[in-house]
């Protein structure tokens, strides 16, 4: 339910009140009974529930982001080239 906000046109007193969209916006004053208008609001903020939406949804798994080692792999050379590991290709 959103909060609106109005302000006495002869007072000047300014409230806020939680009404649904389908209500009819408020004609007076609860101070002075006159006339109020509903003034421009700056819009319902943004509310993030849970564990979060980018650790579930869009996170890479650690498995597709972990480089792959060559078996054949040795000191000098990270890369073998007949596995295909960390070469780009391969077979």
């Amino acid at each position: 339910m959103p909060t609106y906000e109005y302000e006495c046109k002869k007072c000047g007193h300014r409230f806020e009140i939680f009404q649904q969209m389908s209500d009819k916006p408020l004609k007076k004053c609860p101070e002075c009974s006159s006339a109020v208008k509903r003034l421009m609001g700056t819009g319902g903020g943004i509310i993030f529930k849970g564990s979060g939406f980018y650790a579930n949804d869009y996170k890479s798994k650690k498995d597709n982001a972990a480089p792959k080692s060559c078996p054949n792999a040795t000191k000098d050379s990270p890369s073998c080239g007949s596995c295909g590991a960390n070469s780009g290709g391969g077979k």
